[in-house]
């Protein structure tokens, strides 16, 4: 049986409905009420009756403005994205620059609201905050030099990269209690374990113990810092590498798809 196809909220008109009595809430305290809910309880914990309680109104008031739950997700999701670091990236001097704070912003904004980063794998941000984002981070882009495909990749590595890094830190912190304490107890007890598990790996287990013995959050924001840095690296090289690109681009343009070798340096 073929999947039902997506319609995302954002792909149709969304006004509310009409009525003889018009609704008192509006569709941006419904969503922002979400957002508090998310941040409180969690993504297990949202649902139409809880959050009209905590408005103050039934689940029918919601379905005013809001007509299922995948609806209310999509909204609540393009919130993130209207965080500060987002939209300030159009007014970065480079295209490197731009890409930092992108992924900074984006990376604050998954730990301020761990549930997002449930959803971004899940569904499309298509909203006009996640549109506005991208398309600053692709002018920025643009302006640096990348053209064509090589644009696309080079924006797609830049988000690729920070939501696969980000995402499973943020799973594991949210996992173990949400605070660096019990980040640092889990770690520790982690520790324990590997230690014996690692038995047969002398190496390994250095060098488990030297970051175990580290401080968590620290190491955590060093480990992203050197792998953005290293991916805006390779991308500057790239740049430099006209030929190299427009080459890449075609062959991803003709098949989809681009080989182990055209990504070699």
């Amino acid at each position: 049986m073929a999947a039902k196809p997506y319609r995302s909220v954002w792909a149709r008109d969304t006004a509310p409905r009409r009525g003889r009595e018009q609704p008192a809430l509006s569709r941006a305290q419904i969503v922002r009420a979400a957002v508090e809910l998310l941040d409180a309880e969690g993504l297990d914990a949202l649902s139409m009756r809880r959050l009209g309680a905590r408005l103050g109104a039934g689940a029918t008031s919601i379905y005013w403005h809001v007509a299922t739950k995948d609806d209310l997700l999509e909204l609540v999701l393009d919130e993130v994205y209207a965080e500060d670091g987002f939209p300030q990236a159009v007014a970065c001097p480079t295209w490197r620059e731009a890409a930092t704070r992108f992924a900074y912003g984006l990376r604050q904004a998954l730990f301020q609201h761990p549930w997002a980063a449930q959803l971004v794998p899940a569904m499309p941000s298509i909203g006009p905050n996640a549109l506005k984002a991208m398309d600053n981070l692709m002018s920025a882009f643009g302006k640096g030099g990348f053209t064509g495909r090589t644009l696309d990749y080079a924006v797609s590595a830049v988000v690729a990269y920070t939501l696969g890094a980000t995402t499973p830190e943020v799973g594991l912190l949210t996992k173990v209690g949400g605070t660096e304490a019990a980040e640092r107890e889990w770690y520790d007890a982690m520790q324990e374990q590997v230690q014996v598990a690692a038995a047969d790996f002398p190496e390994l287990r250095c060098r488990y113990a030297g970051y175990a013995a580290s401080e968590v959050a620290a190491t955590r924001a060093f480990n992203f810092d050197f792998g953005l840095t290293s991916m805006l690296d390779g991308l500057e090289v790239r740049l430099r590498r006209d030929e190299d690109g427009r080459e890449i681009g075609e062959k991803a343009a003709g098949n989809g798809t681009a080989t182990p070798a055209d990504h070699s340096a």
